[in-house]
Parts: C-alpha cells; sequence; structure tokens
C-alpha cells in the first residue's frame, strides 16, 4: 500500500494518548510518523492494529526480564489492538543468531513443543488471553516447501544480510557461519506477512530481524509494519542485563515471598527503572510517587507498592498480602510462618552435629567453608540467635536454622 496516497485522519488526543503508551519506556520506534498514520487510522475506522510479538521457545521458563516487551503488548492490548503472540515452532528448528558469536544448535520437536506449552502459561500472567491470538509459525513456514524457501530468498541479498552486526563480527575474525542462519531472518520477517502486522515488538537486540520484516511486506505489496524495540532489563544488581546466569534475575514462577522479598533488595534508583518497565501504573501515578519521595516520603513505600503489584500479578493480592507479612516478620527477625522442615540423623553413636557440616547438610549452604564465612559475617541464625562460635554443636531436637534474611530449615536431629 502507498503510504503517501492512502487517506489522512485526524490526530485526536485518543492518538496521542495511544502513541505516548506506545512510546513508555520504548527504545526505539520506527518510524514514528507512520506508527500515528496507523493509529489515526485505526481511530477513525475502529479497526483495531495488528500487534505481533514472535518469541521462540528455546527454555522452559522466564524471567520478569523477559516480561518488559509482554507489558508493552498489554498496554497496546488494553488499548484495543489485536496482539498475537507468535510461538516460533518453525523458526526454533533454525536457531536465531542475534547477539551470538557461534552457531546456535537447534532444538528437536520434542523440545520445542514442551517449552512452547510452558512459555504460553507464563505469558497468559501478563497478556489477557481472552483477547490473544496464539499463532505457531509453521503454520505457513512448513507449507513453504523449498520452492517457496527460494522464491523468499531472492527478496534479500547478502550485502544486507552482512550488515548485520552478528555476521559482521563473526565474518572478520573468521568464525563460522552457516548459510542456515541467513534463512532465520528472512522467515521472521515472513512471519509478518503472514499475518500482515501493523507493528512487531522485540529486544533491542531484534531490530535488524523486525527491519527484515519491514521489508518483505514491502516486497510482497503490503504496508510495511513499523518496529518498537524494548530495552534489556537491568537485574538485582542494577549493572547487569537479567539473567540467571549470573544470578540477578526474579523467575516469573519463584514463590511469593521470594519474589516480594526480591523486589524489596533493589536500589532506590533501579526501583524507577522498574516502574516504567514493569508496572502497568500510569505514568501520572509513578511522577506523582516519584514526587512524593523527592519531598521526603520514605522510597521503601514505593518500593513495597512495587513488590506487591509484581507479587499480585504472578500469583495473586492475597499471596503479596502473605509476602509483606513474611517479610516484615522477617526483617524483625522473627520466623515465617511457613518453613520448610527436614529431619536429619545425629553423627555416629548419637554424636552432636558441628553448625557448618549441618547447614551445608539442610541445603543451606553448598559447603562448610561457606558456612565458616557466613557465621564471621553474623548471617548465620539458630532459633533467632545469632550464631557467633563456630564450633557449635547442636544434639538431638528440632532447630530453625537460618542463613541471610530469606533462608530457613526447620530442622529435627535425631
Amino acid at each position: 500500500m502507498n503510504q503517501a496516497s492512502s487517506p489522512t485522519f485526524p490526530v485526536t488526543d485518543d492518538v496521542r494518548h495511544a502513541l505516548a503508551v506506545s512510546l513508555r519506556g520504548c527504545q526505539e520506534l520506527l518510524p514514528q510518523e507512520d506508527w500515528v498514520r496507523k493509529l489515526a487510522r485505526s481511530a477513525a475506522t475502529g479497526v483495531p492494529l495488528r500487534i505481533k510479538l514472535g518469541l521462540d521457545p528455546t527454555a522452559p521458563d522466564i524471567h520478569i526480564g523477559h516480561t518488559v516487551v509482554l507489558n508493552k503488548m498489554r498496554q497496546l492490548q488494553d488499548l484495543g489492538h489485536t496482539v498475537i503472540f507468535l510461538i516460533g515452532d518453525f523458526t526454533s528448528m533454525i536457531g536465531d543468531p542475534s547477539g551470538r558469536n557461534t552457531t546456535r544448535p537447534p532444538l528437536t520437536r520434542e523440545q520445542i513443543e514442551a517449552n512452547a506449552q510452558t512459555y504460553y502459561q507464563q505469558a497468559s500472567m501478563v497478556l489477557d488471553p481472552a483477547r490473544t491470538e496464539i499463532r505457531y509459525n509453521s503454520e505457513w513456514s512448513d507449507p513453504l516447501g523449498a520452492r517457496g524457501m527460494i522464491e523468499l530468498a531472492a527478496r534479500y541479498n547478502v550485502a544486507r544480510m552482512m550488515e548485520r552486526d552478528d555476521f559482521a563480527k563473526r565474518f572478520r575474525a573468521g568464525l563460522s557461519i552457516s548459510v542456515h542462519e541467513f534463512l532465520y531472518p528472512l522467515m521472521q520477517g515472513y512471519d509478518s506477512v503472514a499475518l500482515k502486522s501493523d507493528l512487531e515488538l522485540g529486544g533491542t537486540d531484534q531490530k535488524f530481524n523486525l527491519l527484515v520484516g519491514r521489508h518483505l511486506q514491502a516486497e510482497y505489496g503490503q504496508e510495511p509494519q513499523c518496529i518498537l524495540t524494548m530495552p534489556l532489563l537491568e537485574g538485582l544488581d542494577g549493572v547487569d542485563k537479567m539473567s540467571k546466569s549470573k544470578n540477578n534475575y526474579i523467575g516469573i514462577s519463584e514463590d511469593a515471598n521470594t519474589m516480594f522479598a526480591k523486589v524489596l533488595s533493589i536500589s532506590d534508583t533501579l526501583m524507577w527503572r522498574w516502574y516504567t518497565l514493569l508496572s502497568f501504573r500510569s505514568e501520572a501515578d509513578i511522577a506523582a510517587l516519584q514526587a512524593e519521595v523527592a519531598a521526603g516520603r520514605n522510597p521503601k513505600d514505593a518500593k513495597v507498592a512495587l513488590a506487591r503489584e509484581i507479587t499480585a500479578r504472578f500469583h495473586s493480592a492475597a499471596a503479596a498480602d502473605r509476602a509483606e507479612a513474611d517479610f516484615n516478620q522477617r526483617a524483625q527477625g522473627g520466623v515465617p510462618d511457613e518453613v520448610p522442615e527436614l529431619q536429619l540423623p545425629l553423627g555416629e553413636g548419637g554424636a552432636a552435629v558441628g553448625i557448618a557440616a549441618l547447614l551445608r547438610q539442610a541445603g543451606l549452604t553448598a559447603s562448610g567453608g561457606e558456612g565458616n564465612r557466613l557465621i564471621d559475617g553474623g548471617g548465620v541464625r539458630v532459633d533467632s540467635t545469632v550464631v557467633s562460635d563456630k564450633g557449635l554443636k547442636l544434639g538431638a531436637g528440632t532447630y530453625v536454622l537460618q542463613v541471610g534474611k530469606r533462608k530457613f530449615v526447620r530442622v529435627t536431629l535425631a
């Protein structure tokens, strides 16, 4: 479609509001003027826009860093647009080369199907399932066949493919680039053609793939989609992006108490970044809260509100209430109502067990050495009393062992 010859629709207050929602927390919106035209047309005609997010089910679980782009989908969904949660069951077999310096090993069909089921269940904690269109790109990719693949490949040239940063770096370094990796951005772009996408979302590392979708839509005579990239969320440390490998993450399937406590552990500065990218509160509400903190309100109040919102989203409001009560109880040196219980044997002949060995056996530390270091730092309690003697031994009985603020085990020695 030639946009220059398309009817011009008025940019109303509703359109401006929709643009503000689109821009909130985003890294790039390209081209913004095209998106405004699409929003104006949708507002005038009542036809919702088609907004696509594709995720390859390469792992079974996601953390809240992955939900940043899902949150944006939900915001646009709440404006009345059609959101398409696209599961890349076909593209997973190729493997996304984004950010890779080696060829990604393809997944088996069984791995993909298992991961896809888990992905959607977790995504449904953010998106409204009743208003979400679920698609699998094997629907149109499998029927392409060899002839269709060749015809698709003819619509993009190698020079432009080599402009991709991942490929350019690997080529200069003499690292392997498999021919099938060139198919990945083409197939992701073809998804946009098949779905007639108006907007595609992705992380900042997906920009090249999203732009290929625009190119291919024009090649197939469609109006090109706009693209919206979201930043990568910093983890609990406030430095590196959230990652399980860096242990700075909150898994969306973690228990409510752990989730609540982890949110409260972030810095006051990082809290506002998380509000922008993770909260469903309006920007006006967040700005008002920020002003209250600047005027002297305890920032912990704002952090508790964020922790409650995130915990309630992935569990329930009641679970968030219990998690807050649990956190407060721990902060006052109390023991939570629900503590894992474990029965362990005494030493040979009924001998008492050393505290460092007991911490390791209870799974609270990885080694006796770690236990001793924690004791030196005042991080170990037995029945709410700080342990200062590394030579402490415990005989028959039941004890509540505590490491740090969040790890508790009720151990019975017999």
